[in-house]
């Protein structure tokens, strides 16, 4: 069974139930995988790529992979930003950003030219450029900086990443999680309702089942 709880309907007139999760399909990111995971864990899961299919989601995830900008257009091009601004920024709407999904959280990227969805006041910035060792790539510990419900009964996280920008918030309370990659680098976030995680759960093994688990469970 689902994770129940008592039902509810948002501003949209729409029937929620905290037993589903949605995932924004704008053309970027492995959905299936995700599809997957949670038809394992016996958690109904839906995919949204219209508003209407969005305006039904009580917990969304946001991949990403590629550049900033091309993933910002191809959400933009898709019609699904303004209702998902919408049920993040008012109706408060849990979401998980997955790699240049959290990165799209931020206000700019040095990686492009385009604003970015700023809902955490943060930049992503490019490691070192010289560094011949990117992209970061493969598997890499994650250090929880506190407790928090998001690496709930993970022991010794270990993640895999793929990226060679990485999320630098201005507020340090909200960075959930550590990495050590040549510099210590925020690798999970929250700003209330709003998480974000540079590496890919969905590629992560148990440690990415259980973080995938507790987003629903928040």
């Amino acid at each position: 069974m689902g994770i129940i709880s008592s039902c509810r309907y948002n501003s949209w007139g729409c029937f929620l139930s905290s037993a589903t999760v949605t995932i924004i399909d704008y053309g970027i990111g492995n959905i299936q995988a995700f599809r997957n995971i949670y038809s394992r864990l016996n958690i109904s899961v839906e995919v949204a790529s219209t508003p209407v299919e969005l305006s039904r989601a009580q917990k969304i995830i946001l991949p990403g992979v590629g550049a900033f900008d091309w993933a910002m257009e191809r959400l933009s091009s898709s019609g699904l930003q303004e209702t998902l601004t919408a049920l993040v920024v008012k109706e408060k709407i849990p979401i998980l950003g997955i790699c240049v999904g959290m990165q799209m959280m931020a206000k700019r990227s040095e990686e492009g030219v385009l604003a970015g969805l700023g809902w955490f006041d943060a930049e992503v910035r490019r490691f070192d450029p010289n560094d011949e060792y990117l992209p970061h790539m493969g598997w890499n510990d994650v250090s929880p900086v506190h407790p928090n419900k998001l690496f709930k009964g993970i022991i010794d996280p270990k993640f895999y990443f793929l990226h060679s920008y990485f999320f630098s918030p201005s507020q340090s309370f909200q960075s959930l999680a550590t990495t050590n990659y040549g510099i210590e680098f925020t690798s999970a976030v929250a700003n209330e309702h709003i998480y974000g995680v540079q590496f890919h759960p969905e590629k992560s093994h148990n440690w990415g089942i259980k973080l995938l688990k507790n987003f629903v469970e928040l």
